[in-house]
């Protein structure tokens, strides 16, 4: 049996469901659909260099990777690759012929460091390592039992506050942008990001299919956000906080925390029975947060970095 890899075809659906389906079976904890999928080959700025290149065998799909330029990044040169295989298709090569692939065209885009998120388990690391990677920084996956979950009570915002709904920003989500990079700025990260790229943001976030604008929450001081939890879904039970965030000027005041829980109460009443979320290690107050939800650690990915000469 023979492993090809080609590049995901836009706006073929079977491919869309195949990519998708391989995502879920390696990784279920990131949510990712057949439509998610076919919008981001349409959508990403041009800047990215985005591709979706896939391992087939036989004429079904063993293997994805999503592979582009951080083009939002303060240091030229610098790009990602994350690649997955079906559980049950690895040793078979699907793996490194993506990753030759990637690495390949990366370079011709004028690529100098590679980055790669990988799960902390012994084949993966050392799959990772012998391509020339090394291990950096690390970020736990984490799930709720959101039907069985003992929430805290909801309660009121403090005074001169207010809760709000993504939707609610529907006509100028500008403030939201505004938010959000001011967050993303304070993430721990192997890159330094340069957030100014409002059309951007558009397309990546606030129109992409997985974003629920009805189950992402705001606090909102004078008309203007100051704190947030951002969510996407699957369209189906499966639900995901992915950023967490309040202004410098508005930390220290529980305001993420209070967000956050607003925003898991209306998810399960909107018939999501799982949550997931992303921490960075590092990341102790969010951690905290999540820790006091009832989220439990179900995986680790671990970056690797490799160095282009």
């Amino acid at each position: 049996m023979t492993v090809i890899v080609r590049d995901l075809r836009p706006g073929d659906r079977a491919d869309a469901e195949g990519f998708a389906h391989v995502r879920r079976l390696a990784v279920p904890y990131l949510l990712m659909t057949p439509e998610s999928v076919l919008y981001d080959v349409e959508h990403v700025p041009g800047e990215t260099f985005l591709r979706l290149p896939v391992a087939e065998e036989d004429g079904e799909i063993v293997g994805t990777a999503q592979v582009g330029m951080e083009f939002e990044s303060t240091e030229p040169g610098q790009a990602f690759l994350n690649v997955y295989v079906h559980p049950g298709r690895t040793r078979r090569g699907a793996g490194s012929l993506l990753v030759a692939a990637a690495e390949a065209h990366l370079a011709a885009c004028g690529a100098r460091r590679l980055l790669s998120w990988v799960l902390d388990a012994p084949d993966n690391r050392a799959f990772a390592e012998r391509h020339g990677y090394r291990p950096s920084r690390s970020a736990h996956l984490l799930r709720l039992d959101l039907a069985k979950a003992d929430l805290p009570p909801l309660r009121e915002p403090p005074p001169g506050l207010a809760l709000c709904r993504g939707s609610d920003f529907a006509d100028d989500p500008r403030p939201v942008f505004a938010l959000d990079a001011e967050a993303m700025a304070d993430e721990p990260s192997d890159v330094g990001y340069a957030f100014d790229d409002y059309e951007a943001w558009l397309a990546e976030t606030w129109h992409h299919p997985l974003f629920s604008h009805e189950l992402t929450t705001l606090v909102v001081a004078d008309g203007r956000p100051v704190a947030f939890s951002a969510a996407r879904t699957d369209g189906g039970t499966r639900y995901g906080t992915v950023m967490t965030g309040t202004a410098r000027a508005f930390r220290g005041r529980g305001l993420a925390g209070l967000a956050k829980n607003d925003s898991l109460h209306r998810a399960r009443a909107a018939g999501c029975t799982e949550a997931f979320t992303g921490n960075d290690t590092a990341n102790g107050p969010m951690l905290a947060i999540n820790t006091r939800f009832g989220y439990d650690v179900c995986a680790t990915e671990v970056r690797h970095v490799r160095e282009l000469g």
